[in-house]
C-alpha cells in the first residue's frame, strides 16, 4: 500500500450525514491533562441550543477541557442598534443578541479566552449572521474563534476535539508559536486509518514511518520502529515525544509521551513549517476518512478552524471508492483526474452512495474513466468549499495537506473553485506526525 493512501478510509455515516463521533472514554483522560491548566472561559454566542436540546452537551465538552461557557452581558441599546452596526436586518430576536454580545467582546466590556459561535443548521438567518459574527470577532480581536453548526443529535463527544482544540489555542499560544524544532524529537500522527511516525533531529526530518492503523498500539508501535530505524536511533535517544490523532491518548499514554494533543492545532503548525509559511496569515485545508479541516493560521497559531462534514461523499473514502470502481489505484486517481473534464460528468449528491451511483451512470453512459475521476475530485472540492470554506476566511497562502492532497486532481480543482494557488508541501502526509515532534521540542529538560 503507499504512502499516498493517507486518510482515506473511514467516514460519518453514508446514510444519515452525522459525524462520527470521538471514543467519549477520552474524556477522562482530557480531563486529567487538562486538570492542572488554567480555566479557559470561552464566550458561548448561540442561537437555538437550549431549544435543541443539546446545551447539556456543550457544557459537557466544556467541562472535559477544563473549560467554563460563558454569556456576555450586553446593553439594551446595543441590542437596539446592532444591526446597524453589522449592516444585517434579522428576524430572530436571538440573533441580534448574539450580534451584541459579540460587540460586549470586541469593545472589551466582557473578557474572554475564546469564542464558541454555533447556530442551527436549518436555519438560514442564521449561517449568515454566524459568518458575520465570527468574522467581526476575529478581526478586531484576535481571539480564537470557532464557528458550529449543530443539530438535534449533536453530542458532547461530537465537540470533544473542537472544544479541545479552541482551549489548546487560547492556552498554548507561546508553544503555538514555536518555529523550530530542536534536539532529537518524534511524533506520532495515529490517523483513523494510517498511522505515521517521524523522527526529527535540529529542524530536520531523519526518519519516517507510515502503517496502516489496524490496533492503534501496535501500529503506532511499527511506524514508530521504522522512523526510529530510518533515522538510526532507538528510543532512549529520543528527547521528548508528541502524539496527535485519534489515538493520541490511548498512544500518548501507552507510550508516556510529553505531549498529547489534538490535530486542529499539531496539523496546522505541521502544515505551515512544511510549507515554509509559519509567518502571516495562512490558510490549512486537510481532506480526511473521517473529517474535513479548514484552518486560518496567522504566524503559526489558528484563529478560526472548522472540521467535519455532512457526508462521506465529501470525504476522501469517496475517492478510494471512485478508483476500485474505475480499476486503479489511489495513486493513480490522481493522474487519471487531469486528464479528464469534469464538467462532462454530473454530480450532484452529497451521498457517498449516490455519488457513486452516479458516477456507475455516468460510466454507463459512456463517459470516460479519467471524466470520472475528474468529476469525483470536483465533487469533493465543491463540497469542502460548500461545507467548511463558509467557516473561514480564506487567505493565501492556501496550503493543502494530509494525503489526499496527495492526489493531484483533488488540489487542481480547489485551485479552480478558489481561483488561488494551492500549496501541497514535501511531506504533506506527515504534518500531524511533523507538528507532533515539533511541539514536543519545547517539553526537552522540563
Amino acid at each position: 500500500m503507499s504512502e499516498q493512501n493517507d486518510n482515506i478510509s473511514g467516514t460519518s455515516c453514508a446514510g444519515c450525514g452525522e459525524e462520527k463521533e470521538i471514543d467519549p472514554g477520552i474524556g477522562h483522560v482530557l480531563k486529567k491533562i487538562t486538570a492542572t491548566e488554567n480555566l479557559v472561559k470561552v464566550a458561548q454566542l448561540s442561537c437555538g441550543a437550549e431549544y435543541s436540546g443539546i446545551q447539556d452537551e456543550i457544557d459537557s465538552a466544556a467541562k472535559q477541557v477544563n473549560a467554563i461557557m460563558v454569556y456576555p452581558e450586553v446593553d439594551i441599546t446595543d441590542i437596539e442598534s446592532i444591526e446597524e452596526e453589522f449592516g444585517l436586518k434579522v428576524a430572530s430576536p436571538d440573533l441580534r443578541l448574539m450580534m451584541a454580545r459579540a460587540k460586549s467582546i470586541v469593545t472589551g466590556k466582557v473578557h474572554v479566552d475564546a469564542v464558541f459561535v454555533a447556530t442551527c443548521f436549518r436555519c438560514a438567518e442564521a449561517a449568515i449572521v454566524r459568518s458575520e459574527v465570527r468574522r467581526y470577532i476575529h478581526d478586531k480581536t484576535g481571539i480564537p474563534v470557532i464557528s458550529y453548526s449543530f443539530t438535534e443529535r449533536t453530542t458532547a463527544a461530537t465537540l470533544l476535539t473542537r472544544m479541545e482544540a479552541l482551549t489548546t489555542t487560547a492556552r498554548r499560544k507561546s508553544l503555538l508559536a514555536r518555529e523550530k524544532q530542536t534536539g532529537l524529537t518524534a511524533g506520532i500522527d495515529s490517523g483513523s486509518t494510517t498511522t505515521k511516525a517521524v523522527v526529527m533531529k535540529d529542524n530536520k526530518i531523519i526518519g519516517k514511518g507510515w502503517v496502516p492503523t489496524i490496533k492503534v498500539i501496535e501500529s503506532a508501535e511499527e511506524a514508530f520502529n521504522n522512523a526510529m530505524k530510518e533515522a538510526g536511533v532507538t528510543r532512549s535517544d529520543i528527547q521528548a515525544l508528541g502524539t496527535t490523532g485519534y489515538g493520541r491518548f490511548l498512544v500518548g499514554e501507552h507510550m508516556k509521551a510529553d505531549l498529547m494533543q489534538e490535530e486542529i492545532t499539531v496539523n496546522s503548525k505541521g502544515a505551515v513549517y512544511l510549507a515554509d509559511k509559519q509567518k502571516g496569515v495562512a490558510t490549512v485545508l486537510d481532506i480526511g476518512g473521517m473529517d474535513n479541516k479548514a484552518i486560518s493560521v496567522t504566524d503559526g497559531i489558528p484563529g478560526m478552524f472548522t472540521m467535519g462534514g455532512i457526508c462521506a461523499g465529501a470525504s476522501g473514502r469517496f475517492l478510494e471508492m471512485t478508483s476500485k470502481r474505475l480499476g486503479v489505484s489511489i495513486t493513480e486517481l490522481g493522474a487519471l483526474a487531469l486528464k479528464g473534464k469534469a464538467s462532462n460528468v454530473k454530480m450532484n449528491s452529497y451521498c457517498i452512495v449516490f455519488g457513486i451511483q452516479s458516477l456507475v451512470n455516468s460510466l454507463a453512459g459512456g463517459s470516460t474513466p479519467e471524466d470520472v475521476a475528474a468529476a469525483a475530485c470536483h465533487s469533493v472540492a465543491e463540497q469542502l468549499f460548500e461545507q467548511q470554506l463558509q467557516e473561514v476566511d480564506v487567505k493565501e497562502p492556501v496550503i493543502m495537506v494530509g494525503g489526499t492532497s496527495l492526489i493531484e486532481g483533488l488540489p487542481k480543482a480547489v485551485e479552480e473553485l478558489l481561483k488561488v494557488k494551492v500549496i501541497v508541501p514535501p511531506n504533506a502526509q506527515y504534518i500531524g506526525a511533523v507538528g507532533a515532534a515539533l511541539l514536543a521540542s519545547g517539553f526537552i529538560n522540563k
